[in-house]
């Protein structure tokens, strides 16, 4: 197979928050074969773009399990990101923070334009949302840092979380990144927000919100409606969807990944969360004193905190979205 561009566009969960939710095994398959990984998002790829300087820095405990210590990963280690590059026999992008301040010597790789507690419109932060990235991303075609022939025979990954004008300004977004030439692009579907711990947490981590899964099932419903309409528009129906949705699910629900090799026993639990009210993983008070509660094995646990998975977690949903990936590359 040709060698590929991978982009992986990943977006904030702010449909609950209105402000992002940012706060807070290795499997080989030769057929993926790739020269570069393009990342587009927020906090469920960014590995590094938001900065220690920023008030929404994941801090201790983030980065225990990798790489030991904070660095930029909202996560207890490894996110999506560095799995997909793994995957495709690359190192994790450089991120753009980087690119900016040292030059590109590192970005034989790729690129990762994720920033953590970012969206496809403007948030509560002051961060590059969807189009702002992607014109980082012509940039560095304007200046010969990558070259139309490096584009020309891509796959795209997104992951779509917002509702009705947003999945439109998605379907705008998507068919500019098709317009640089890639030719594969896929759209992850919204996972089961109803079941994240920032909504459970209500049930003592129990039971999803029955109620807001009405609302995902709704977004879902829209975003294949909009996949179908790109896919007529164009002569090669590039646009597909990777079902993180039915991932999710299906994990919390039979606590664990199809296969059985990873467990969770309490997969609506997760590992870190705030003490008492008002505080969340990673708060300490003004003496310094740490206010959240720690899982004693994040292996343990499919959530890390409110509403990003473990490392562990990200493992065992790439079960389902590899064999997607190889349906369509």
């Amino acid at each position: 197979m040709e060698s590929t561009k991978l982009f992986l566009p990943f977006f904030t969960l702010s449909l609950l928050s209105g402000l992002g939710f940012a706060r807070h095994h290795h499997h080989q398959h030769r057929h993926l074969q790739t020269s570069k990984l393009f990342v587009f998002g927020d906090s469920y790829v960014d590995t590094g773009n938001t900065s220690p300087s920023d008030p929404n820095y994941p801090k201790t405990p983030y980065g225990v399990t990798f790489p030991g210590h904070p660095d930029g990963r909202f996560s207890n280690g490894r996110v999506l990101t560095d799995y997909v590059a793994r995957i495709i026999g690359l190192k994790s992008p450089i991120p753009y923070r980087v690119v900016e301040k040292e030059g590109v010597e590192g970005a034989k790789d790729g690129v990762n334009f994720a920033y953590g507690g970012t969206g496809v419109f403007k948030t509560g932060y002051d961060l590059p949302t969807m189009t702002t990235q992607i014109d980082f991303l012509q940039h560095l075609i304007a200046n010969s840092t990558f070259t139309p022939q490096d584009i020309n025979s891509s796959f795209a990954l997104g992951f779509i979380p917002l509702i009705v004008r947003v999945v439109k300004q998605i379907g705008v977004n998507l068919k500019r990144i098709h317009s640089l030439g890639v030719k594969k692009i896929s759209i992850t579907a919204l996972g089961p927000l109803q079941c994240v711990p920032e909504i459970t947490s209500s049930s003592d981590f129990k039971h999803c919100n029955s109620s807001l899964a009405l609302l995902v099932d709704f977004h879902n419903l829209l975003l294949r409606q909009a996949v179908d309409k790109l896919n007529k528009e164009t002569n090669d129906s590039p646009f597909f969807i990777l079902d993180l949705h039915a991932a999710f699910l299906s994990i919390i629900q039979n606590k664990g990944d199809p296969q059985g090799s990873i467990k969770f026993e309490t997969p609506l639990q997760p590992c870190c969360y705030g003490a008492s009210p008002g505080y969340y993983c990673g708060s300490v008070d003004e003496d310094g004193q740490k206010k959240y509660v720690l899982c004693e094995d994040p292996n343990s646990a499919f959530f890390w905190d409110e509403v990003h998975p473990t490392q562990q977690g990200w493992i065992a949903a790439l079960t389902f979205l590899i064999s997607a990936m190889k349906q369509h590359v």
